[in-house]
């Protein structure tokens, strides 16, 4: 294993996920975009799914006690639901390490645009299914698909745009450094 690449690419993934302390609108965030980055890239597929994981929890540690904290009213160590939203971005890790073995363009536009499909299927239905809000049956998905639909474009143009910078950024420096070619 290439010890800088593993170095490079893991802070990638968590500078993104620390980029969830700035502000944004609801939804914009890097979560797709470091699933399909890590599956992209790393030559040890466990590390595909260990990063952006890691990362992802590192961030909400921060998220949920500092820019949260008034909301839960004290230390939070998970989100009521972070199994859904930690599960959608293990799916997506899966999705693409079967889209991204080429990286290039259209692949990048397709990981993304399925990561933010994945994320919005998988946390919409286990809002459905553990919010007393809605009710128990089919009617009660699609009105939890519906109360999402608002927030999904934010969804698209974050992974898009997390995608963008992330893959544009490391093949940068994959082409200035050429340390960095082979995982």
């Amino acid at each position: 294993m290439n010890k800088k690449r593993f170095l490079v690419l893991s802070g990638f993934i968590l500078v993104a996920a620390l980029s969830r302390m700035i502000p944004h609108p609801y939804n914009f965030a890097p979560m797709g975009a470091m699933a399909i980055f890590g599956a992209a890239y790393f030559s040890d597929k466990k590390f595909s799914f260990l990063v952006p994981l890691v990362a992802m929890f590192i961030s909400d540690l921060l998220v949920n006690n500092i820019l949260y904290l008034g909301f839960y009213g004290g230390f939070t160590l998970f989100t009521p639901g972070f199994y859904w939203m930690y599960g959608a971005i293990a799916l997506i890790v899966v999705a693409g390490l079967l889209i991204m073995k080429k990286v290039n363009t259209s692949r990048i536009i397709a990981g993304s645009l399925s990561a933010s499909v994945i994320f919005f299927l998988i946390t919409n239905f286990g809002v459905w299914l553990g919010s007393p809000i809605y009710p128990q049956g089919l009617e009660g998905l699609f009105m939890s698909y519906a109360a999402g639909i608002p927030f999904f474009h934010y969804t698209v143009l974050g992974d898009l745009f997390y995608s963008g910078v992330m893959f544009g950024a490391f093949e940068y420096v994959k082409s200035q450094k050429p340390v960095f070619q082979q995982g």
